[in-house]
């Protein structure tokens, strides 16, 4: 897909497109993550397990992360600002369904599909970015865009968690149906790439292999599948912990959840941080300090320091996940539709897998033992994260001999 930008737009425009782009980023990933505080709800609702109500959230992610490789091909064929548009009419209506959901089954077959058309957003948002915005503003709008994906984490927590103790669950997914579609209007203000793109789907599926032959950013994907499966299994673990260990109500962790918005804080700081100091060592900072922030609510018995090192593991993922995001565009070239849904696949695979992981780690130990484990599967990612960084240099060296 080739771009061609739109330089007749002045500064001020490509905020308010940023803006929108931002707005639509934190409200659709809300749906994955509101579900998060309704877990308990589901349980009594439809007398099931609570790993049962885990799938609530994991069957989302799973088809999410599927829908990203399918709209990611789709939206190279039939144009980006389409397939978003039409796909948060979708997403409008999907919401409304879920809210509709008169058993188990039901409730797990539309937050599947709702899963699927919110993937017509985020892997072809940031195509979209990289396609339409010039270079000046590329930097900035991912950053905004990391930082709507980071803070729906919190957002979507958030909103279920005020709403649903007054409304009930069902008018929570109401009231995001109707957010969704005044979204859709507002995306219509976006400008329509223009692209010349004569590839069929078939030419786009077999670039589907390419990203696999660098190992660079295959290092970066197996990185990528331990990013939100930790985000979402700690704050699924932290819960719990609250709740049992020191009695917290739904409010009381409703508020530590807040919380979680100044680590996020650090998501539009990213690009900065790249610029002064190598794309290499922000990814390993970032993944030290999600790491460090883990580990020490493991070993941690103090109520406020728990709290205080669930932001610093925040700070940590949101300084990471922009990282990633910057480095699959830089290593993608011309394929970076491509190699970017790949990567928005593999990051909500584990997204899935997070609260699973959380819940069943909940039934055989306590809590402190989730945040450790999930410390060890980020220690594993920082090493493969200097490993990038030597072969990187390896291969720069190289080039210049």
């Amino acid at each position: 897909m080739e771009a061609l930008e739109h330089d007749s737009f002045t500064d001020r425009k490509y905020k308010v497109f940023t803006t929108i782009l931002f707005w639509t980023a934190l409200v659709v990933l809300c749906s994955l993550y509101m579900t998060i505080p309704l877990l308990p709800v589901f349980e009594a609702e439809f007398a099931v397990t609570s790993n049962q109500a885990a799938w609530v959230g994991s069957i989302f992610s799973l088809f999410f992360a599927l829908g990203c490789l399918f709209f990611g091909i789709v939206s190279e064929k039939y144009g980006l600002k389409r397939v978003m548009i039409f796909g948060l009419f979708f997403i409008s209506m999907m919401a409304i369904l879920v809210g509709t959901a008169n058993s188990f089954q039901q409730l797990l077959l539309y937050r599947a599909l709702q899963g699927l058309v919110c993937a017509t957003f985020s892997p072809v948002a940031l195509t979209y970015v990289g396609t339409v915005f010039p270079i000046r503003h590329r930097v900035g709008t991912i950053g905004m865009l990391s930082l709507g994906f980071l803070m729906a984490g919190i957002i979507g927590q958030l909103i279920s968690s005020y709403f649903e103790p007054i409304w009930g669950w069902r008018a929570v997914f109401y009231l995001l149906g109707g957010i969704y579609g005044l979204t859709t209007v507002l995306m219509m203000f976006l400008p329509r790439e223009e692209t010349v793109n004569d590839n069929s789907i078939i030419m786009v599926l077999k670039k589907m292999i390419l990203p696999f032959q660098n190992k660079l950013i295959v290092l970066i994907y197996m990185i990528a599948i331990t990013i939100l499966l930790s985000f979402v299994g700690m704050y699924t673990a932290l819960g719990n912990y609250l709740a049992e260990g020191f009695g917290f109500s739904a409010q009381q962790i409703f508020l530590v959840r807040a919380i979680g918005i100044i680590g996020i804080a650090f998501s539009p700081l990213a690009g900065l941080f790249i610029y002064k100091f190598g794309i290499s060592r922000v990814l390993n900072a970032g993944l030290i300090v999600s790491t460090v922030g883990l580990f020490s609510m493991g070993m941690s018995g103090s109520l406020g320091l728990t709290i205080f090192m669930s932001v610093v593991f925040v700070a940590g993922i949101a300084t990471v996940v922009p990282t990633l995001i910057a480095f699959v565009g830089q290593l993608g070239g011309s394929n970076k539709g491509v190699v970017t849904s790949i990567y928005v696949f593999i990051l909500f695979v584990g997204a899935s897998l997070g609260p699973v992981l959380a819940t069943f780690i909940l039934q055989v130990t306590d809590s402190r033992w989730s945040f450790f484990i999930l410390g060890v599967l980020l220690t594993a990612s920082l090493l493969l994260s200097m490993l990038i960084g030597k072969l990187k240099t390896k291969t720069q060296k190289e080039q210049v001999a």
